[in-house]
């Protein structure tokens, strides 16, 4: 009886002491409810339009590939046409078949003829575009072998900054449509683009500077959700011209872009 009186007290005494501290450190560290503004901003990428230029060991290697599959595969049926063809001239010229009867009107070799000289005067287009020249930012028609992502010009409190495109969160809207109208309002309607899904890719935050928060503003700062969207007619860009934009490779971005900004950013760049 002695002995479980004693562990009695022992407990007791245990848990008066914890919730002793426990309140100690609640008046040490008293408990801040901070609020924050809700936003939602865009990733608005520009897909690559043609496939990127191979380096060298790359194409030494493709070109290793064809010869392989040239060498395994069977003849087409050009091939073998021009073979029979071949044959009915020998025995035409042996005089062992009749000319009005095997008489051809286009040979499988003319048909060839035709071809070579069409490919002869296809001209690929350029990689490299006027707007690539004159490093016009401002078009789609650039760096056709990169993903291309769209930034435009904000005002964080007194100085203005290249962001993608954000917007406050309204009551009453998701967080998608938040998206879909901040990039309507910042772009206009002539930009089409198509959302990857409902849920955010991303996430940053940042807090207001001391000057806006001393102006009353009840919020700390930001806290920002992306979403990922794809351009789906890269020949309609950005229809108002009141905003100021900037279409950006990754390289382009992380020189642009303030360091913790790109650090969030980059982490759902593809």
């Amino acid at each position: 009886m002695r002995i479980l009186a004693h562990r009695s007290v022992l407990f007791v005494s245990r848990m008066l002491s914890s919730r002793a501290a426990a309140t100690q450190a609640s008046q040490v560290a008293p408990q801040t409810d901070q609020k924050w503004d809700l936003y939602a901003g865009v990733l608005v990428e520009r897909l690559p339009i043609v496939t990127k230029t191979l380096e060298p060991i790359e194409a030494k290697f493709k070109e290793m590939l064809n010869q392989i599959e040239l060498e395994k595969s069977l003849k087409s049926n050009h091939e073998l046409r021009k073979e029979t063809e071949k044959q009915q001239l020998e025995l035409l010229k042996a005089g062992k078949i009749d000319l009005d009867s095997e008489a051809l009107k286009q040979t499988a070799q003319d048909l060839e003829d035709a071809y070579n000289e069409e490919y002869a005067r296809f001209k690929p287009a350029p990689r490299v575009t006027e707007a690539d020249s004159k490093n016009d930012t401002r078009s789609l028609d650039r760096k056709l072998e990169q993903t291309l992502v769209l930034l435009v010009e904000q005002k964080l409190g007194s100085k203005s900054h290249y962001l993608l495109p954000q917007g406050l969160h309204r009551k009453g809207e998701s967080l998608r449509e938040t998206a879909e109208r901040t990039l309507k309002e910042c772009c206009g309607d002539k930009l089409q683009v198509t959302f990857y899904g409902n849920a955010p890719v991303g996430f940053y935050k940042y807090k207001y500077p001391p000057s806006v928060r001393n102006d009353g503003a009840a919020a700390v700062g930001a806290k920002v959700f992306f979403f990922r969207s794809v351009v789906k007619d890269p020949s309609r860009n950005v229809g108002s011209d009141q905003v100021k934009y900037q279409w950006l490779s990754q390289d382009e971005l992380q020189k642009q872009l303030q360091q913790p900004y790109y650090q969030s950013v980059s982490q759902f760049l593809l």
